[in-house]
């Protein structure tokens, strides 16, 4: 789980790197071929976008107090 601000901004540079991969995958592999890499990507993906939420999801609790 994302705890500090350094983690966040990793985070989203990660997030960033596997949106272009998933991207480049697509493009040149548009058929169902790869499709397990392509859903392994889509997962992590995935995992960040949650994390990246509960870690802003807490920011905004302790900025409210």
């Amino acid at each position: 789980m994302i705890s500090t601000a350094q983690e966040y901004e990793t985070a989203q540079r990660e997030l960033s790197h596997l949106e272009e991969w998933l991207a480049r995958l697509q493009r040149e592999h548009p058929a169902p071929s790869h499709g397990l890499s392509k859903a392994g990507v889509r997962k992590m993906i995935a995992r960040l976008h949650e994390e990246l939420a509960v870690y802003e999801g807490s920011q905004e609790v302790h900025s409210a107090k």
